[in-house]
């Protein structure tokens, strides 16, 4: 069995190689564009969401399954819209922190997946069998919570493949990294 720590150099080089390869795939390539849409009328929405402190938002907004049964609440879901809303703070959105969080997330998935390659590979195995280890946990630590958004939230499923895609992209990364990096016998 291999620690963790031997597997240091190959957990901040894989969370670098897949931060860099993020910043490319969001700010460059074409495929995240079309991910949000403006609504009709921007100003009226708002202008109505004005004053809402950050936070999640669902409307209509149902307490309890109870209050889902009752025919007013049917009838507002059935009207529409239904949607859920996402409030951040007011300002331009800062870039610094958000890439430090994704940094540190990247970091996250580089020791989960060295936990997992460190239990199940000794020292010296082969660039391959590594890099198919480790790029598949890393597929899932970096895709596959998003389903969930589809399942429950209503997100685009043509959002959910983009991230799929994006997932893999640092998966197939992060595999050949640890495979590169990996100890030998």
């Amino acid at each position: 069995m291999i620690s963790i720590t031997a597997l240091s150099l190959a957990i901040v080089v894989s969370a670098a190689v897949v931060w860099v390869a993020s910043a490319i795939v969001w700010m460059v390539l074409p495929w995240h564009k079309t991910d949000f849409k403006a609504v009709a009328d921007e100003e009226g929405a708002r202008a109505a969401l004005k004053g809402l402190p950050p936070g999640q938002y669902d409307i209509p907004h149902c307490t309890s399954p109870a209050e889902m049964k009752q025919p007013e609440m049917a009838k507002r879901f059935d009207e529409g819209p239904s949607g859920f809303i996402t409030i951040r703070p007011n300002g331009i959105p800062g870039m610094g922190g958000a890439m430090l969080a994704s940094f540190v997330f990247y970091l996250v998935v580089g020791v989960v997946v060295a936990y997992i390659a460190s239990r199940s590979l000794p020292a010296g195995t082969a660039y391959l069998k590594v890099f198919q280890i480790t790029g598949a946990a890393a597929w899932i630590a970096h895709s596959f919570g998003v389903a969930t958004d589809a399942i429950w939230f209503g997100k685009p499923w043509s959002s959910v493949g983009k991230t799929l895609l994006d997932g893999l992209i640092y998966a197939l990364l992060t595999g050949g990294v640890f495979g590169w990096l990996w100890p030998s016998a």
